[in-house]
């Protein structure tokens, strides 16, 4: 099984697929790097040369970033928005849509489950 950038990518799929399990490579990047390395997008995993992975290797380290120090940038990104106060900082702050989505209703995979307030049946009930 090839590991690359700390991941063990499977060995019966295509190598433009198995790349993509790295996190912040997608088909396009992935379509780039074996360009580059000469590589046939077709081909195993498993069929892959030693030669061939430390090559792989090589682009990943010096030209994309990925894994650990891609998702230590975004959450510097997130941290950064939410230390200046703008509004999507706030809006990460209070777990709401960012991007303009409506929140009276919809939106429930950001605000979670429902928290149920008392509603008009107790207060019709009181009268």
């Amino acid at each position: 099984m090839a590991r690359i950038s700390g991941i063990d990518l499977p060995k019966n799929k295509r190598v433009d697929i198995g790349l993509t399990y790295i996190f912040g490579i997608g088909r396009h990047t992935s379509n780039k790097i074996l360009k580059k390395t000469n590589i046939d997008q077709s081909k195993k995993i498993s069929a892959l040369t030693d030669e061939e992975i430390a090559k792989i290797r090589e682009i990943l380290q010096t030209e994309i970033k990925t894994e650990g120090s891609l998702r230590a940038e975004v959450q510097m990104n997130l941290k950064r928005l939410m230390d200046i106060n703008s509004y999507r900082g706030l809006r990460h702050r209070k777990g709401l849509p960012v991007r303009g989505q409506r929140t009276r209703t919809n939106s429930r995979t950001r605000k979670g489950k429902r928290k149920t307030v008392a509603g008009k049946k107790k207060a019709l009930e009181k009268k």
